[in-house]
């Protein structure tokens, strides 16, 4: 069927241009040819043709635009034309003139004028010819597309790259074509007049494609063209085939090692008063517990667990980490819970390194949710699963991370502040339980009273964050009705992943799972601003587990568990999930976090979609490669979906539609239906059975290990009927994201392929790539919305649906920007950013809501089920809409049977069972119309016998093909590599088997190799194919390759296995280019899920016409006598070779095993490559002497001039034995040349930078670009100054003073420019300053300290160099930031104007100095800001630094390989763990040598250069091998997060050192139970290269006990460093001294060291000039020229000079390397017995020193810092406002009783207590009480150092290291009952807030407000009096007030302490004076009067003297009334 468009002409266009079309049909468009300068008419009379392979639907629509082209800009729109194909549809042709509607809809007046045809064949689909297809005018699209773009070359749309590449590539390639491919299924493409074009070029140039290009696709500007859009309808033409998967192996549900460490390091703000607090960790069923702190709500522990567990991923990701505080637990009480958090291991692992690294838990009380936050835990935790290793962020004496909020341990993304939600799980119920009961007597029973209830008592459980919810048990059901919900309530968003749901059978035994289904959260909920709570539902999921039939063991039972892949449906499940945040702060809420079950009311039949009626069809094409093993029983196979098919379970009929006419029909509504149908329908429905199996048929032999089925001419089908929700649009969306997905990867493939064969133009293919994502995405908007049931739609469906929309514009938006941005040099960061996309895609495609449940089918022999294909129903699910149709629905599919459950694992996994070409579709019965249209055309069907009318419309029961075309298959075997070693000497015998349908032939068995050479044809005559001819030249059946390693006795064993497509030639074809001879191409070999090597081949497949064998092209005869019948692979088609010589660097055999139990002595090395070789002198005593006496020897061989094809080159090491007899010690296959192809360096070039030099075949450019990993020092500080100078001697500078020890200046220097940058460190030093002081507050003094020298030491100068690294750290990442928003201006800048690819080179130079310039004032500014976080204490006193590597040396420097490559020998067969990467066990020695391959003959020049040695070919200036005498110092610094060895969690680890005979065993300095102990030693080992060349550096755990344990060892390859150019002997120092702590360690000057690099580079001696000067290879540096000696006198000096050169070494031409600095190495320490995973890091370093040159001095000493002692003595003055605690008994008054209480280091260890205030009745306390706190201190770290037994039972004392904080408590003392706690403050000594002057101004805020106030360190102050606020929690967790308490700290060195010592307390020496405390403080009963003076004053005086006044007063008055009336008579009378 075919849509074909004649666009004839386009009429009425306004004004004078040139004009062009664009028409579309289902998303895919064409573009017209341009029609230049046209008038008002624009003639294109074009005709353009759309395969349909589903039936035109009449809404669908075609459009045409028209378009004003413009070569420059991007072309107008003139407008559009849209029209609903109905007519067309009904009609078939259609002609009609219409007018274009512009951009704003309106009508215009110009008119298009076309011909539509829809054509549909005879009924049948897909008949086109390939001619009628491309029968198109020449200048037409598809004329372009095949003809000149792909240059008629075949082309394949396979997993890969492979043909695609033709058009892109037009000039750069010679004969190679796209080489590597996955696999190639490609269907062959090229139109039938090839013969025409055999004359043309078969590779265009290049402007030639341009201007086809431009005049072609006009707006596109030839960069653009996709070829995505080109190739999309070239490649496969009749669509019948779909690719097969070819990973084989289901991966879950295989254990794996995995181990869990977490550190717990602090907890703060715990909720409580005078808590005990003990952290609980809990994995799964794993607890640990941490020790108990007393008396403290933020303790310290800094404890280390490790959790190992060996279990499927599944597994280990649904486990629960549970964190938990736990208060005063002992051994007899456990204790009340404080708080929990948890987390998943999954949420762990999906995050950056797999880990948290110091980040604060929350806690929370899962009793009462809404109490809030109950303090926070401060944790690293990692999860390490095999082969992953864990970046340790460095361990530097951390500020502390006191934002809290800011690290909290939370995932990106997740909100600071989480809410309690309820998570609802409904369960309604559930259908299709399997039959089953566990119990033998239902059985009997059954058996004797014929009682056949259901066996079966469900019930469901589920599980989430570590909690489980069960619904009731439906006693006896197979269709159990729950409407139970199940309640958890849990954090939102929670830590949790996945939720698990498991229907399980309840029995008195044990209960057993019935089936298992995950619901992912992330894929339920969207957490974006317009996103939506976790929702689902209600819907079906399906349940997948074992199979049906019932055993008493069940061994798959697993299954049912939800390990590994289910192999048969086991029931389905009507749940809904949903989510309600709390409003914690209402009061009916019910706070425990129980969980509750409830019931639901029932839901309505309809609420999951309308039932409908679906068919399914398949037809089973071939079943071939069945195993052996299953015996010659008759197979056949069966197909179920759900329950429908299945035999036991008998729903293959359906008991009448009244069970599953769900909406609520009568039966007799249902035989009206039937009645009033027509007579066939009626027929139908009532007679219609589903045929779910094949008859069983016998096996054929195909070969020793395969049968076949002889399904030749007939092949049988089957068909069901099922029903089910109609939910179709779930999958429908799913599908074309699936789709869009699938085309992504191919294009990413593609891309990636380009890249890496380096061929031309990988931006072009990637700007396709996204074109046609952004034309995916619109489709998808355009038919996601189509709502077509709105029956069952859930709230996930409409949220998903809006959420998709919403990403898929985006996307598209998003690949539309990336598309203009894709440029040469940002593609491969491009390519990332769009496999986010694919990423996206494929999580978006995963539905989580299912319908209709998978198809299996099983292979059954002898009614046995042997095993299983599953076939999502998605894939097969049928639509009209093409995009929506499942990707193998109605096309031929190969499917590969397997083993089910654990049978599948490994190498019984591997095996096939069996292959079937498969047919299968699967739509509504409505649709089923179109079920056969896609199967390969030529067969009749057969019904199944019946009478009857309506025969014509049930299903045909087997097809008959009666078309059959014989063809030849020539399988051109060339060659192997990497296969995998399946043989115990560590190699294999390999042959390979090629089966083709039914046929299978052989290769010979070459033996002993990896890489084997066949160079064989295989020629199948006469293999029959059924079907059409021509589809079968476009989609041939696959071809299996199957590799396999040749065993003298018992059976071949399985290697690895490919899949091919071959090129099909028909009878009539011409045989010649482009398409024949066919190229060689590289298929993936694959073993499982993983990949085992590599094949090299090519597959035609020859149509045997009329004329037999005759009309193929000849096959030349065997042409080499000695392999007598075997056909070698025939010219054309075998690469073209050239001459090449490999030279061979032979230097020596290191570390090999026994062989056969025998030492090895005189062993030789042979090289073979291509079957030429060369062998190695004899080294006559391997124990004597290990390296070869001859260095260099060559070879010259014939390889292919395609450097991707050329053969892998095979070492192997025999020894050889008396009486002429060799054995094979080891082997080791160098699969890619590549990389020792040796290259001249370019005389021409002026630029020094990019001048190459050889390095043993290494291009290796002396650029800073290219340099990997080299040294950081250069790059230490941000640039602050641009200075440029026109090149010639090219100045260095270095700042001129002496006295100023760190480097000060920063040179760097440009690759593409020969400017110089010079930095002034200085000036960013001093600008930091500044900004320093200005920060400080008003009061404080700037506290300058000049650092005294005698106080440095090396630790100093390794603290320094630690804290300089991690702010390089955070520099690097603002700096990245940086970087990645100018990059994007730029790209903005560059989309504005479009440049021509020619100018991108110099454009991109040219802007990158300008960039470079650009770097402003503004940017210092912010490295200064970077570089000042945290250095909060004041400026950092100058100490010179060493470079601190995070890893071990060797990964920063290349292995050290940079002359001398080590290759490992192998022995042994291969493992098949899924790492197959850890393969030590197999090494069994090293071979250390080179190679250097090159066209001969070489150029003269080469050979001319002075002093060139011809023995030594290309590897001149090499030392000698003979043996050599060495010192070796080896310093270990300290270990760092080792493996706990013993019970209580710790180790007691100590250092041993082997080298050679050599062992140092450091068993007495071993460091009690500690995890991260530093060792500080140094040790010195003399060895001889080579013998002694391997030292091990072990760490041990002492045991008293018993032998010690290894916890983990590292090895180092000494004498790759000794010989390396990077000069890895001693490192170079930042400063010359020669005293002091950085004296200079190496027995050579810097200045002896230069002219000694110098004379070996063939340079110039130094010259050195006045004024410090240096000149070295024309180019002059500038430095300091004095020294001060020890005496402090001045003198002359080179030294300083030398240093600078050195330090820069790696910027002279030719010979320049950077130099190792001075440096500590970081190495993983690793376990022989838990390989891949790490067991802790060791820092250290490695001296070395040849012992013929001066001996060195004395080793540094590194030994750690002892502890300083100090005094801390505290004068405890007063208190104030204390608050009261008790009631007196008779007064009722309010007073305390007040002590206070203080410790430095722990409550039980050196708590002081004051003596007691009795009786204080204001809160005022006056004790003049000293504490004197006597501590060991560690200044470097901030540290307490305590030394004590941990338990009576310790051998010896352990350490602590605790942070320095004083903790003073105010107490209650109370006589009879427990002391009251009142109120803490706890004080950092380092940093503390300054005491406040008076009781008034102390108050609360100097706690609330800690961070923002200023603080001092008493180690700087030495002496502080102050107030200070005591605190406590109230009931609200609020901070209060409790008390005032002023004090003195007064700190001094032991010396100081022991010249002016004090007493405790009030005692002698130095006593305080007595406090003046009021009397009655004294009990009132001992002296009442007192006790009664004191109320009298005190208490009431007011009162008594208000009294008294009152009372006089009263008397006055009744004195006065008393005497006024006689005082008044004697008045009046006068008397």
């Amino acid at each position: 069927m075919a849509l074909l468009v004649h666009l004839k002409k386009v009429s009425f266009l306004r004004g004078k241009g040139d004009r062009i079309a664009k028409v579309t049909f289902r998303g895919l468009s064409f573009y017209s040819r341009v029609v230049d300068n046209c008038d008002e008419e624009a003639h294109f009379n074009e005709t353009f043709r759309w395969p349909t392979g589903s039936k035109l639907d009449g809404n669908e629509i075609l459009e045409v635009q028209v378009l004003n082209y413009s070569k420059v800009f991007t072309n107008r729109l003139v407008g559009t034309f849209q029209m609903v194909l109905q007519k067309v549809a009904q009609d078939g042709h259609l002609e009609l003139t219409d007018t274009l509607v512009d951009d704003n809809n309106t009508a215009t007046k110009t008119s298009v004028t076309i011909e539509i045809k829809y054509q549909t064949l005879d009924g049948s689909a897909g008949m086109w010819s390939d001619g009628e297809f491309l029968d198109v005018p020449e200048d037409g699209t598809f004329s372009f597309e095949t003809d000149s773009l792909l240059s008629g070359q075949s082309h394949s749309s396979g997993m890969s790259a492979k043909r695609s590449l033709q058009g892109s590539i037009p000039t750069f390639r010679k004969a190679g074509k796209g080489v590597f491919s996955a696999m190639k299924l490609g269907k062959m493409k090229s139109s039938k007049d090839d013969h025409r074009r055999g004359d043309e070029p078969a590779v265009l140039d290049m402007e030639d494609l341009d201007r086809r290009a431009i005049r072609l696709a006009g707006p596109l500007d030839p960069d653009t063209i996709s070829l995505a859009s080109v190739t999309a309808v070239t490649t496969n033409v009749s669509n019948k085939r779909s690719k097969p998967d070819i990973k084989m192996e289901p991966s879950a549900g295989r254990p794996v090692d995995y181990q869990i460490s977490i550190t717990v390091i602090e907890a703060r703000q715990l909720v409580g008063l005078n808590m005990d607090p003990v952290v609980c960790v809990e994995i799964g069923d794993d607890k640990k517990y941490t020790s108990m702190k007393e008396s403290t709500n933020c303790p310290y522990y800094n404890e280390y667990f490790v959790f190992d567990f060996h279990v499927p991923p599944d597994v280990m990701f649904d486990k629960i980490i549970k964190l938990s505080v736990i208060h005063s637990k002992n051994l007899l009480r456990s204790g009340t819970l404080v708080g929990t958090f948890k987390l998943d291991v999954g949420t762990v692992y999906s995050q950056p390194e797999h880990q948290f690294y110091h980040k604060w838990a929350m806690m929370s009380d899962p009793d009462d949710i809404t109490a809030g936050c109950k303090g926070y835990i401060k944790c690293d935790i990692a999860v390490v699963g095999k082969g992953d290793t864990i970046k340790t962020p460095h361990k530097a004496n951390e500020t502390d991370e006191d934002d809290i909020e800011g690290n909290l341990l939370l995932p990106e993304g997740v909100p600071v502040e989480r809410q309690w939600a309820r998570f609802y799980v409904k369960i309604y119920r559930a259908e299709g339980l399997p039959k089953m009961n566990t119990n033998i007597m239902a059985n009997v029973k059954k058996a004797f009273i014929g009682e056949s209830r259901d066996l079966v008592d469900p019930y469901v459980q589920v599980q989430f964050a570590g909690q489980k919810g069960k619904t009731t048990v439906q006693k006896s059901s197979y269709e159990p009705i729950w409407n139970e919900q199940i309640i958890f309530t849990e954090m939102f968003p929670p830590l949790c992943k996945r939720m698990k749901v498991q229907i399980r059978d309840s029995d008195k035994v044990n209960d057993v799972a019935i089936g298992t289904h995950f619901i992912d959260l992330r894929k339920i909920c969207n957490e974006g601003d317009k996103g939506f709570l976790p929702t689902m539902g209600p819907a079906w999921v399906n349940m997948y587990g074992s199979t049906r039939q019932y055993t008493l063991m069940d061994e798959h039972q697993d299954l049912n568990e939800g390990l590994g892949e289910g192999v048969s449906f086991r029931a389905r499940l009507l749940v809904s999930v949903a989510v309600e945040i709390l409003d914690t702060t209402s009061t009916e809420i019910v706070s425990s976090t129980e969980v509750q079950v409830e019931s639901v009311s029932n839901i309505s039949e309809s609420a999951t979609g309308k039932i409908e009626e679906f068919f399914l069809f398949g037809s089973f094409l071939e079943a071939t490669m069945i195993d052996r093993k299953i015996g010659d029983k008759s197979i056949s196979f069966e197909v179920t979906i759900g329950n429908y098919g299945n035999q036991i379970d008998g729903v293959s009929k359906p008991s009448s539609a009244k069970k599953r006419k769900k909406d609520g029909e009568s039966e007799e509504e249902e035989s009206d239906l039937i009645q009033n149908s027509s007579e066939d329908e009626a027929e139908e429905e009532g007679e219609l059975l589903s045929v779910s199996s094949t008859p069983p048929l016998k096996p054929f032999i195909t070969d020793r290990n395969y049968f076949h089925l002889p399904y030749f001419e007939k092949k049988p089908c089957i068909y069901i009927k099922s029903w089910w929700q109609d939910q179709r649009r779930r999958l429908y969306n799913s599908n074309i994201m699936d789709k869009m997905a699938d085309k992504l990867e191919e294009g990413l493939n593609d891309v990636q392929e380009i890249i890496k064969t380096e061929t031309a133009f990988p931006e072009r293919r990637l700007r396709g790539v996204l074109e046609e994502l952004g034309a995916g995405c619109n489709r998808f908007m355009a038919l996601a919305n189509k709502d077509m049931n709105q029956a069952g739609r859930t709230r996930l469906d409409r949220e998903r649906l809006k959420s998709c929309m919403r990403e898929m514009d985006s996307m598209g938006q998003q690949a539309k920007q990336l598309r203009t941005q894709v440029k040469r040099n940002t593609i491969k960061e491009k390519l990332k950013l769009v496999q986010n996309f694919l990423q996206r895609l494929r999580f978006l495609a995963d539905e989580p809501q299912h319908s209709i449940p998978d198809i299996f089918i099983w292979m059954m022999s002898n009614n046995k089920r042997v095993a299983y294909a599953r076939v999502p129903s998605k894939d097969i699910l049928y639509s009209i809409v093409d995009e929506e149709t499942g990707k193998d629905c109605g096309k031929v599919k190969a499917a590969f049977l397997r083993l089910p459950g654990k049978k599948g694992f490994g190498p019984a996994g591997w095996t096939v069972q069996a292959k079937l070409e498969l047919y299968l579709w699967l739509g509504l019965n409505k649709q089923r119309k179109d079920f056969l249209c896609g199967l390969p055309n030529g067969f009749e069907e057969t019904k199944a016998a019946r009478t009857g009318p309506g025969l014509q419309s049930v299903p045909p029961i087997s097809l008959v093909y009666n078309m059959k075309q014989v063809f030849q298959l020539r399988a051109h075997m060339y060659q192997a590599r990497s296969l995998f070693a399946a043989d115990s000497s560590g190699l294999s015998d390999p042959f390979a088997r090629v089966f083709f349908s039914s046929h299978s032939q052989v290769t010979e068995v070459l033996s002993e190799t990896l890489c084997p050479t066949w160079d064989q044809l295989l020629v199948f005559d006469d293999v029959e194919l059924f079907g059409e001819a021509s589809e079968l030249r476009d989609d041939p059946p696959i071809i299996v390759v199957e590799i396999y390693d040749q065993d003298t006795v018992g059976k071949a064993e399985f290697i690895g296995r490919a899949f091919a497509k071959p090129i099909t030639k028909m009878c009539d074809e011409h045989y010649g280019p482009p398409r024949f001879p066919p190229q060689l191409e590289y298929y993936q070999l694959y073993r499982g899920n993983n990949t085992a090597g590599d094949l090299l081949a090519a597959f035609e497949l020859l149509q045997i016409g009329q004329a037999g064998k005759a009309g193929l092209p000849p096959i030349d005869g065997p042409t080499d006598p000695e392999r007598g019948p075997i056909l070698p692979v025939p010219l054309g088609i075998r690469p073209v070779l050239s001459r090449y010589r490999i030279e061979v660097l032979f230097w020596g055999l290191r570390g090999l095993k026994r062989v056969n139990l025998a030492l090895v002595d005189r062993p030789r090395v042979d090289i073979e490559c291509a079957g030429r070789g060369v062998q190695s002198a004899l080294i006559q005593n391997y124990k004597k002497n290990p390296n070869f006496s001859c260095l260099v020897k060559w070879f010259e061989v014939d390889l292919p001039e395609n450097e991707l094809l050329h053969p892998p080159l095979n070492i192997r090491v025999v020894d050889c034995r008396a009486f002429g007899r060799y054995t094979l010690v080891g082997s080791h296959a160098v699969t890619s040349l590549r990389r020792f192809i040796y290259s001249p360096p370019d005389k021409t070039s002026n630029n020094w930078a990019s001048a190459a030099k050889l390095m043993n075949g290494y291009m290796v450019l002396t650029n800073g670009g290219s340099r990997s990993g080299s040294s950081p020092s250069l790059y230490s500080r941000p640039p602050s100054r641009t200075l440029s100078r026109p090149a010639g001697d090219i100045l260095l500078s270095m700042d001129s003073e002496p006295s100023v020890r760190k480097m000060d200046t920063v040179v760097k220097l440009e690759a593409t420019s020969d400017a110089v940058v010079k930095v002034d460190m200085k000036e960013v030093e001093n600008e930091k300053d500044k900004k320093k002081k200005k920060k400080k507050k008003k009061g404080e003094a700037e506290e300058e300290e000049e650092t005294d020298e005698s106080t440095l030491d090396w630790w100093s100068k390794y603290f320094a160099s630690i804290e300089t690294h991690m702010e390089i750290l955070k520099a690097q990442e603002a700096a990245q930031a940086e970087a990645e928003e100018r990059e994007d201006l730029e790209i903005a800048a560059e989309g504005a104007d479009l440049i021509h690819p020619d100018d991108l080179l110099t454009k991109g130079s040219k802007g990158r100095d300008k960039g470079r310039d650009r770097r402003g004032p503004k940017d210092r500014k912010k490295a200064g800001h970077v570089m000042e976080g945290p250095e909060k204490r004041g400026p950092r006193p100058r100490v010179d630094e060493l470079l601190v590597y995070n890893q071990e040396l060797e990964d920063e420097y290349g292995n050290f390989e940079d002359w001398l490559h080590t290759f490992n020998l192998y022995r042994g067969k291969a493992g098949d763990d899924d790492e197959r990467a850890l393969d030590d066990d197999r090494i069994v020695g090293r071979f250390k040598g080179s190679l250097c391959m090159y066209k001969v003959p070489l150029s003269e020049e080469i050979t001319r250069d002075a002093g060139f040695d011809p023995n030594m070919g290309m590897f001149q200036s090499i030392p000698h091998n003979d043996p050599i005498n060495v010192l070796v110092r080896v310093y270990v610094v300290r270990a760092t997060d080792l493996h706990p060895a013993d019970i209580n969690g710790k180790a007691d680890p100590y250092i041993v050192i082997k080298l050679g005979k050599s062992d140092f065993r450091d068993k007495e300095n071993y460091i009690s139970k500690q995890l991260n102990p530093v060792f500080g030693k140094s040790f010195d080992i003399e060895a001889t290269f080579p013998m002694e060349s391997m030292l091990t550096v072990s760490v041990y755990d002492w045991d008293l006990v018993g032998t010690d344990d290894l916890i983990g060892e590292t090895k180092i390859d000494l004498e790759n460093r000794f010989y390396s150019k990077h000069r890895a002997t001693c490192g170079i120092s930042s400063t010359y001294s020669v005293n002091g702590y950085n004296v200079w360690r190496d027995p050579m000057k810097p200045s002896q060291i230069l002219a000694k690099l110098c004379k070996e580079g063939k340079l110039e001696a130094p010259q050195y000039g006045p004024g410090g000067k240096v000149k070295v290879a024309n180019r002059i540096f500038f430095g300091a020229a004095e020294i001060e000696d020890e005496s402090g006198m001045k003198r002359q000096t080179e030294e300083h000079l030398a240093l600078t050169v050195l330090r820069h070494w790696e910027e002279i031409p030719r010979v320049g390397c950077p130099l190792i600095p001075e440096h500590v190495e970081t190495r993983p320490l690793l376990n022989p017995d838990k390989p891949g995973i790490e067991q802790g890091r060791i820092e250290m370093w490695v001296d070395m020193f040849s012992m013929d040159m001066p001996a060195p001095g004395p080793a540094i000493d590194i030994s750690p810092r002892k502890p300083k002692r100090y005094d801390l003595r505290v004068i405890i003055w007063n208190t104030d406002e204390v608050i009261l605690e008790d009631d007196d008994y008779f007064t009722g008054e309010k007073s305390s009783d007040i002590f206070v209480r203080g410790w430095l280091k722990g409550q039980q260890e050196d708590k002081q207590d004051t003596d007691v205030h009795y009786h204080s009745l204001t809160g005022e306390g006056n004790f003049n009480w000293r504490f004197v706190y006597p501590f060991e201190y560690l200044m470097a770290e901030e540290k307490i150092v305590i030394s004590k037994k941990e338990s009576m039972f310790s051998w010896d004392e352990t350490e602590y290291k605790i942070p320095a904080r004083l903790t003073l408590q105010v107490w209650d003392a109370d006589h009879f009952s427990a002391d009251d706690f009142l109120g803490a403050i706890e004080l950092d000594l380092n940093r503390f807030p300054r005491g406040a002057k008076t009781a008034k101004q102390c108050s609360i805020n100097m706690v609330r407000k800690e961070l923002q106030l200023p603080t001092i360190s008493i180690f700087k102050q030495k002496r502080v009096k102050g107030w200070w606020p005591f605190v406590a929690r109230d009931e609200n967790d609020e901070i209060e007030l409790t008390g005032k308490v002023e004090a003195e700290l007064h700190l001094m060195t032991a010396e100081e302490a022991e010249k002016s010592p004090v007493g405790l307390g009030r005692n002698e020496p130095d006593p305080l004076e007595k406090p003046n405390r009021p009397d009655t403080t004294f009990l009132w009963f001992l002296s009442p009067l007192k006790a009664i003076r004191y109320l009298i004053c005190n208490r009431y005086k007011w009162l008594i003297i208000k009294m008294v006044l009152a009372t006089l007063l009263l008397i006055m008055l009744g004195l006065f009334l008393y005497s006024m009336p006689g005082y008044l008579v004697k008045k009046m009378l006068g008397a």
